[in-house]
């Protein structure tokens, strides 16, 4: 797996659920914000290309932990514009968090909506890349999504306080799909 320079990530309880088709509707109500606030009118040139739902709350059947992955796909030109945008509507910018290709943002005022994590990148950022192949990867492969989940459940039980841990206990079944899918 790649490994990177960003901060360690915080202490928390993790918990893995069964999947369940709530999240993509979860999804759609993040997105139709998202939209208003970016704009995607296709008759008309908009800030975002794409709102992609990404991470295991995207696959069907997959286990995970019940937080939305978002990646908003723009043109490079037009990241900060789109940063600004965020803004505007309570996300607040993070930097790439040590993964170039990238913008992570955090938010307030978001109660109504499922915990999320809201990333920006340029179309062709190798990061948006990899988040697509992943996870279309596991819409077409129903035995990768069993591993998958049996690993993430028992990784959630071994570290439920932490993430780290958790993160590297998942990783050989990440890495060994990233390798089918030619991404080092």
């Amino acid at each position: 797996m790649k490994t990177s320079t960003k901060p360690k990530m915080a202490i928390r309880n993790i918990v893995v659920l069964s999947y369940d088709q709530k999240w993509q509707q979860d999804f759609l109500d993040i997105k139709k914000e998202l939209v208003a606030a970016l704009g995607m009118v296709p008759e008309q040139r908009s800030l975002v290309l794409a709102i992609e739902h990404v991470g295991s709350t995207s696959v069907p059947g997959l286990s995970a932990k019940p937080i939305i992955d978002i990646d908003v796909v723009v043109r490079a030109g037009d990241v900060q514009a789109a940063i600004q945008a965020l803004a505007v509507i309570g996300y607040n910018h993070e930097g790439n968090l040590g993964i170039p290709g990238r913008e992570a943002f955090g938010y307030s005022g978001k109660e109504h909506l499922r915990e999320h994590h809201l990333y920006l990148c340029p179309e062709d950022s190798p990061e948006l890349k990899r988040h697509l192949a992943f996870r279309d990867y596991l819409r077409t492969h129903p035995q990768a999504v069993e591993e998958y989940s049996r690993t993430k459940l028992e990784a959630a039980k071994l570290f439920p306080h932490d993430i780290d841990g958790y993160i590297n206990h998942k990783s050989p079944v990440i890495e060994k799909i990233y390798k089918e899918l030619g991404i080092d």
